[in-house]
């Protein structure tokens, strides 16, 4: 009975502790679509996201704020910020299951990152389109390495992966950055009497 009631106890901790821990990680990510490779450094968690670019270009960091349904956009440069509204779009596909998922089979495995993975072709359904993946699911840490489309259009690979806490600092709005909406109306404040 004492055995039955302390399995029942543990089975409840190990499922509440499921539910309440998400993922969290840092990583490399690099990406190909259309023949374009972007990197970035990538800070995770559940609902919210921090992507900094390595590309030039205005904006050097991404917010994502799924909690917020909001995004926003750092051009650090100028210190002022874009806020644009969460788009499901924006998601990254890092858990295992993808969504709308219809079938996975196994096609082999490998070594990546030191990792060892298997290689899934996945086929999602959303709507009347349906899309076809190969996904390398690392099983030591049960994560997706790297996902592409079948046809080569579209590559994600992640590297350095660390599964660790990432601090709220990350995911918050600088304090001394303004949004860019005020940047805009200074110049039109200053445009008339030049």
């Amino acid at each position: 009975m004492l055995r039955t009631a302390f399995a029942l106890m543990v089975a409840s901790l190990i499922g509440f502790g499921s539910q309440a821990w998400g993922l969290e990680f840092t990583a490399d990510r690099i990406t190909k679509i259309d023949g374009r490779t972007g990197k970035a450094n990538i800070y995770y968690r559940d609902n919210m996201w921090r992507i900094e670019h390595h590309s030039m270009g205005p904006v050097n960091v991404s917010i994502v704020r799924k909690d917020k349904q909001v995004v926003w956009l750092l051009l650090s440069r100028m210190k002022h910020f874009k806020t644009m509204p969460y788009n499901a779009d924006q998601d990254l596909m890092v858990r295992e299951r993808l969504d709308g998922e219809v079938s996975r089979e196994e096609i082999g495995t490998e070594t990546r990152e030191g990792h060892p993975t298997v290689l899934y072709e996945v086929v999602t359904q959303h709507g009347e389109r349906t899309e076809v993946y190969y996904q390398w699911l690392a099983t030591d840490i049960h994560f997706p390495m790297k996902l592409a489309r079948k046809d080569g259009s579209w590559i994600v690979e992640y590297q350095h992966v660390k599964l660790r806490t990432v601090s709220d600092y990350l995911f918050n709005l600088p304090v001394n950055f303004q949004p860019l909406e005020d940047f805009n109306k200074e110049t039109e404040v200053k445009e008339p009497g030049m």
